[in-house]
């Protein structure tokens, strides 16, 4: 290839719509509208540029009656632009992953179902109504609660998902802003209370809840170690306490802006942690892993407070 087709190649790629458009039709044929549906391009646009690609040999055309359908040429495809467009494949591109979901989600409406290429990976997909949300809120249908206590609760968004199985749910946080908007949250639900409170000083009796929610608190904590210590304490003989925080990581410059103190907790940390205030740890893993770059992990830590036992002079008797 010489140097002006280099440049000529550069300068046709060298626009994020034609890179989109040339991704989409990489594997199979689409018309201009499925295009227009999918990238949000004004049809006059895709238009002209399917007219640019088809000029430089970058793109075939196919009529079927009225129709036409569009193509990749690979088989007169330079190779420089195949090994632009095989890296923006391979690339974790969102508006290229977007382009991707919409496709998907044109073939299902038009199949009526899902894509039989979601099997296996339907998690990594959006259907309509298939959300985490509907998920979680579907999930806590099943529980039947006691006393709950949602430790940094910010402004109640997680808990409001558990307060209608809970005998009652106490939210607490240091924000009193947050605070005023969890009990604007909940202020049709006279079962649950909102409170400023310190986690590390937390205002409640011994024994005084059945389950203990430490949902992303623990990293935000001056003194976590002090504050699965007022967790257990307020934990009935029985209960639980659930943990959720983010794995130990390197980007402190990503967290610190949003408050947090600690970069995150290893699995082992978090079992040491509780296992110090002795409660029996049930699991600590790494739950789950998001699917964008830094790719956050989140532990999920479960442990109970153990039943005492009963006296030898109990048993006796």
């Amino acid at each position: 290839m010489s140097l002006s087709e280099y440049i000529e190649t550069l300068n046709l790629l060298g626009d994020e719509s034609r890179i989109r458009l040339c991704v989409l039709l990489r594997e199979r044929e689409l018309r201009v509208t499925d295009l227009v549906r999918v990238t949000g391009i004004a049809q006059s646009r895709v238009s002209t540029h399917l007219g640019r690609l088809r000029e430089a040999g970058f793109v075939r055309d196919r009529r079927q009656g009225p129709q036409s359908f569009y193509a990749l040429a690979l088989d007169t495809l330079p190779g420089t632009a195949k090994a632009l467009l095989d890296e923006a494949t391979k690339s974790p591109d969102p508006t290229l992953e977007g382009d991707q979901r919409r496709l998907l989600e044109l073939d299902a409406e038009r199949r009526g179902g899902l894509p039989e290429s979601f099997a296996g990976e339907m998690e990594r997909h959006y259907s309509p109504g298939r959300t985490w949300q509907s998920l979680a809120v579907g999930i806590a249908a099943l529980l039947r609660l006691g006393d709950v206590l949602d430790v940094g609760s910010g402004d109640g968004a997680a808990a409001s998902a558990l307060a209608p199985y809970c005998r009652s749910l106490t939210c607490v946080d240091s924000s009193s802003r947050m605070i005023e908007a969890a009990r604007e949250r909940f202020s049709t639900q006279p079962h649950v209370h909102v409170q400023v409170a310190d986690v590390h000083a937390l205002p409640f009796g011994d024994a005084s809840f059945d389950s203990v929610l430490v949902f992303h608190t623990l990293t935000y904590a001056e003194d976590p170690p002090r504050a699965l210590e007022e967790c257990a304490r307020v934990l009935r003989p029985g209960g639980r306490v659930v943990v959720l925080s983010l794995d130990a990581h390197q980007q402190r410059e990503i967290t610190v802006p949003y408050g947090e103190r600690h970069p995150g907790f290893s699995p082992a940390d978090i079992r040491a942690m509780l296992t110090r205030v002795k409660l029996d740890v049930v699991a600590s893993e790494v739950a789950c892993r998001e699917t964008k770059k830094p790719h956050f992990q989140v532990v999920l830590a479960i442990a109970d407070k153990p039943t005492p036992c009963p006296s030898k002079s109990a048993k006796r008797g």
